[in-house]
């Protein structure tokens, strides 16, 4: 994605029009409208301020993802109740239907001991209390994804 579109979605986000993030910034609304269309970009204070302004880091501006930010709010959102009600494997099997269908196939006992293990080392190793375990085993997994993915 371009600045100006970052600049667009994140405007569009705020719930401001053009005159307004214009009248905030003291600059006019064809500014704007020239910053957002990739015609002219931000000097680095101006985009400080219009980070500011749509409540992001200067790094997440440059690098905005509406889809992204959006999930994340979802997550800060969501707590630890509303959490344990959601059937994750239901939730997640209807974009990976393998989620729905590998426990007729796969020994999971097998893995799970294995797994199981894995996380007693890391809490006796590191300290690490269970749920904080799991979730550097499960970083740790998404890591080996990612790097087998970039091999391909």
């Amino acid at each position: 994605m371009s600045l100006g579109n970052n600049l667009f979605q994140a405007r569009k986000k705020s719930g401001l029009s053009q005159e307004d993030a214009a009248g905030k910034l003291g600059v006019s609304r064809q500014t704007i409208s020239k910053w957002e269309l990739d015609e002219t970009l931000p000097d680095i204070c101006q985009s400080k301020k219009l980070a500011n302004m749509y409540g992001l880091t200067l790094d997440e501006l440059v690098e905005f993802n509406i889809d992204v930010k959006e999930i994340q709010e979802v997550i800060d959102r969501t707590n630890d109740k509303v959490t344990e009600k959601i059937d994750w494997t239901k939730a997640w099997s209807k974009k990976y239907p393998i989620l729905a269908t590998y426990q007729k196939e796969v020994e999971s006992k097998e893995y799970a001991e294995g797994l199981r293990r894995m996380l007693q080392d890391l809490e006796k190793k590191y300290g690490y209390n269970e749920l904080d375990s799991f979730l550097v085993l499960k970083d740790i997994l998404a890591s080996v994804w990612k790097s087998r993915k970039d091999k391909k």
